[in-house]
């Protein structure tokens, strides 16, 4: 893999720049990547969750160890957010590990309150920063091996954001063009694909551009250590995900 990808890997999933591929943000030459954000730790413990966040310290929200189930070969999952609702399709087949975190996460209701924080047109749209730092910490290290990749990034396409081999946690993105090959090269790989509402997703708030540093949009490092009180300061017209649902 050439030098300049890892880079490219952390800007797709929002994080700092990092020294190789990490799960939090990787910058991309000519154009950004998706890259999960892992560039610092959220020092919230889970006890400390349980009261600023109103948690027990055995809510399953801090138990990724237990987010085991295996998903449907097949199911649906209904998006309801701030510009109206969307419809997801996962396929198994495509991406295992990928389908069963992603089911997990949902049943969990982990993706519910979260902000879209990282959408830019003609690319894609990025998500899952908890709103609780104390749960970020949790899900810091919950890294799952990668799937090999079936299906191509392309328009409608979801797929979990990552910072090199074996980093996918919990944030996801949705392409909004066709030709993103080199997401495929750099093995994210799709689990689902957007099968209603693609109209709400190009909807989502676009106006913040990159994250920070490249852009000005939000610190994701920043959004994982601070949480959201952060995000309604700064960053007010982020849409945001109120509910979703397994169909």
């Amino acid at each position: 893999m050439p030098r300049a990808i890892p880079s490219l890997v952390a800007l797709f999933l929002g994080l700092s720049a990092l020294p190789s591929c990490s799960t939090s943000d990787r910058p991309a030459p000519p154009a950004p990547s998706p890259t999960a954000s892992a560039a610092a730790a959220p020092t919230a413990s889970a006890s400390a969750a349980a009261t600023v966040g109103g948690r027990d310290g055995n809510d399953p929200l801090f138990h990724p160890e237990r987010a085991t189930e295996k998903a449907p070969d097949v199911f649906k999952v209904k998006f309801v957010t701030t510009k109206g609702d969307f419809v997801v399709q996962v396929t198994r087949a495509w991406a295992p590990n990928g389908a069963d975190r992603f089911y997990n996460l949902v049943k969990l209701g982990f993706y519910n309150g979260i902000r879209f924080h990282r959408a830019i047109d003609d690319f894609m749209v990025q998500f899952g920063i908890h709103p609780e730092p104390a749960v970020n910490g949790a899900w810091y290290r919950a890294f799952l091996e990668d799937d090999p990749v079936v299906k191509s990034n392309k328009r409608t396409f979801v797929t979990f954001a990552h910072a090199g081999k074996n980093t996918r946690t919990t944030q996801i993105f949705i392409s909004y063009v066709d030709k993103q090959q080199r997401l495929d090269k750099d093995g994210f790989a799709p689990f689902g694909q957007v099968v209603e509402g693609m109209k709400v997703v190009d909807s989502l708030y676009k106006g913040y551009g990159e994250l920070a540093p490249k852009g000005k949009g939000p610190n994701a490092s920043k959004i994982q250590r601070e949480g959201y009180g952060y995000l309604d300061e700064e960053f007010p017209k982020l849409d945001a995900i109120k509910e979703t649902v397994i169909l």
